[in-house]
């Protein structure tokens, strides 16, 4: 059997090392339209805390990891087209024949509307490329505007300011990481951060950004203007659709796929954050690795669905770390605080029944290893 997998990210990767395990000697190709290095996405917003660049952060070479996963690994491609019926990918003008597909195309950052005249100064670090093009933008730079104050706009914002940033961060919501935490441990991180030197604009949203000088001056939804070298947009993610709608595929916010990674066409599969499992989009790396090992399984001829346990967050604001067990939209329950020092704040998700849904964790209680544990037995598995 050949296997096709498109994308070379953590799910890329990850599935062919693991089908390359049940499956020593068949034919593996494996397209990106990067340079197929690879790397831990999840490290790309420590990389100023840690003083790497993007070369740094690669751990080997798309030539590596062909002769590693003994693979055809082409990199800098564009694949246009899918026909699921004659099983073949469009690649360059070129057709490529497959047993199985696999897609595995991530997921590209949210774009908000907004006018002025900077938007070529407004950059996303969404894979290694970003981030070397962010660095090449930002050398020599001092004060980066950061729109978003989530999971990835806080992270960077923390990585930033350790790498001598001035950070301005704007954040609609009255918080940081407003749908990961209840208010009281959103304070505790924001408070951190604001120590380190952020500056926060909340409740305000970013409508146009000018050239001014060098440098861009934004406009904010209340009319006031901040001004910086750069912009950072870190606003969130969407799933990489186009590929899989224009083959047929069903989608909705993501690649619609059952328990086995499946499409709605039997030899196509997604995988990782481009993937809708049971209605969940999950971008984050426990459960793309469990995916990959349940998908490889599957693929080498033993049907295996997918099981998500209870998968706990790591939010990477040293300043302040940050455990959660994220609760689901419209779940019915209330978050009550379980322990506060200062910024070490222990809080429950629990439902009217007093069962514990999720759970979230800063400062030392998110050091507490055994107490990550313990919680995470108790909340139900997302899918069992």
């Amino acid at each position: 059997m050949s296997l096709v997998i498109i994308g070379t990210g953590l799910a890329g990767y990850n599935l062919a090392r693991e089908w390359r395990k049940l499956n020593p000697d068949a034919p593996l190709v494996i397209l990106t339209r990067d340079d197929g290095r690879n790397y831990s996405k999840p490290m790309l917003s420590t990389g100023y805390t840690k003083g790497k660049t993007a070369d740094q952060l690669a751990m080997q070479t798309a030539a590596q990891m062909a002769e590693q996963l003994k693979a055809d690994i082409r990199t800098q491609v564009s694949v246009t087209a899918i026909d699921p019926v004659a099983k073949t990918v469009t690649v360059d003008g070129e057709t490529v024949a497959y047993d199985k597909l696999v897609l595995a195309q991530g997921a590209d950052p949210f774009q908000p509307p907004m006018g002025g005249d900077g938007l070529d100064r407004v950059l996303t670090v969404n894979d290694l490329e970003d981030y070397a093009r962010f660095q090449a933008a930002a050398t020599g730079k001092k004060h980066v505007i950061v729109i978003g104050g989530g999971l990835i706009g806080s992270e960077y914002a923390n990585d930033l300011s350790n790498g001598g940033y001035a950070v301005q961060l704007v954040e609609p919501v009255g918080r940081v990481l407003p749908a990961l935490l209840p208010p009281v441990a959103s304070e505790a991180v924001g408070a951190a951060l604001a120590g380190l030197g952020v500056t926060f604009h909340f409740g305000v949203s970013v409508q146009a950004v000018h050239q001014d000088g060098e440098g861009v001056r934004a406009t904010l939804s209340d009319g006031r203007e901040i001004q910086g070298d750069l912009v950072l947009s870190a606003i969130g993610l969407r799933p990489r659709v186009a590929l899989a709608k224009d083959a047929g595929l069903a989608v909705n916010r993501g690649i619609v796929v059952n328990r086995e990674l499946q499409t709605s066409h039997p030899d196509i599969y997604a995988l990782g954050d481009c993937a809708e499992v049971e209605g969940l989009v999950l971008p984050y790396v426990l459960p793309l690795m469990a995916g990959a090992r349940a998908l490889a399984k599957t693929l080498s001829g033993q049907p295996t669905a997918v099981v998500y346990p209870a998968m706990p967050v790591q939010v990477k604001t040293p300043v302040c770390p940050v455990v959660v067990s994220p609760v689901a939209p419209g779940v019915a329950g209330a978050w009550t605080v379980d322990a506060q020092d200062g910024p070490n704040v222990r809080a429950s998700f629990r439902n009217g029944d007093g069962q514990l849904l999720g759970f979230a964790l800063t400062g030392s209680f998110a050091g507490d290893a055994a107490l990550k544990a313990q919680l995470a037995k108790e909340v139900p598995a997302m899918l069992a």
